[in-house]
């Protein structure tokens, strides 16, 4: 059967949470993947973005979505040798999100949560001194592999996220079997993601025919395969938090005619999730005899 390799990382940006950039580029030549999502992908005003950068490099052909507009922020005075501050330091916060891709505010004024009096002089205190530069986030799929149909999934805006979001679904020719491949980011549970999973559901193709969906889904795997009934899981391991995995959010779901020869987490690059990767062999569909 033919196999193709596929990864997912999201890569908070390319940079770690004191705003320091870290080896996008080196993480995913390691993953060494025929189709590779990546998540949080951020391109600079006027600029290219990482997942370009990445393709760039190591010959993929890149095809993204931006789900929200922004502003990042340099590397902060403060910064020692962990990942980010620690959490009574959250306020030095290294990306702020603040208007949905296609869509006006993230939420309706009178549905915004209320902010602690002083918290903007706080938040632009902990702040200064730092450049920053605005710019869009978002999710990409990059390929080596021929890639014969590109097809943007609207999962719309949540109440309470800054972000619109979509799901790219890219069919790739893998020697001779049409497999769709989709990327994804998804809200937080918090947020009523479900809404966002049944809409992706219906979105699909059906399960007889080879497809895999992957990317960060912002949910453990026992209520993924709740809300993705006919889709198998491929790996199961920890990704999240980075330096001391707790719990999976970042999946790979296949379809009946998708076998899973190998699947793991990995532990390269930078970001505050591990990657996982998945070697693959997809069948052909049989078309249904004539009546």
């Amino acid at each position: 059967m033919p196999q193709l390799v596929v990864a997912t990382f999201n890569i908070h940006a390319g940079v770690d949470g004191w705003g320091r950039p870290h080896d996008v580029v080196g993480a995913c030549r390691q993953l060494d993947a025929d189709v590779l999502v990546l998540q949080e992908s951020w391109a600079p005003d006027g600029a290219a973005s990482v997942a370009a950068a990445v393709a760039d490099q190591l010959g993929y052909r890149c095809y993204e979505l931006a789900v929200a507009h922004g502003r990042l922020f340099g590397p902060h005075p403060a910064a020692d040798s962990r990942w980010g501050p620690r959490p009574w330091l959250r306020r030095l916060r290294t990306l702020l999100l603040h208007q949905p891709v296609g869509g006006g505010r993230s939420e309706p004024p009178d549905q915004r949560s209320p902010r602690p009096a002083g918290a903007g002089r706080a938040r632009r205190r902990h702040q200064q001194g730092r450049s920053s530069h605005r710019g869009a986030w978002g999710v990409a799929v990059l390929s080596r592999l021929p890639v014969l149909q590109v097809r943007h999934i609207d999962l719309g805006q949540l109440p309470r996220d800054q972000a619109r979001r979509k799901a790219l679904a890219c069919t790739v020719d893998v020697d001779g079997v049409a497999v769709t491949v989709v990327g994804t980011h998804m809200s937080h549970l918090s947020h009523g993601s479900p809404l966002q999973f049944r809409r992706l559901a219906r979105a699909l193709p059906p399960t007889s025919a080879p497809a895999v969906v992957a990317g960060d889904m912002n949910l453990w795997g026992p209520p993924v395969s709740a809300l993705m009934p006919r889709w198998r899981r491929a790996v199961r391991g920890r990704t999240w938090p980075a330096w001391r995995p707790l719990g999976q959010i970042d999946h790979v779901l296949v379809s009946a005619a998708v076998q899973v020869e190998q699947a793991e987490v990995v532990a390269v690059g930078g970001s505050d999730h591990r990657p996982i990767r998945c070697r693959l062999a997809v069948g052909r569909v049989e078309a249904a005899p004539a009546r």
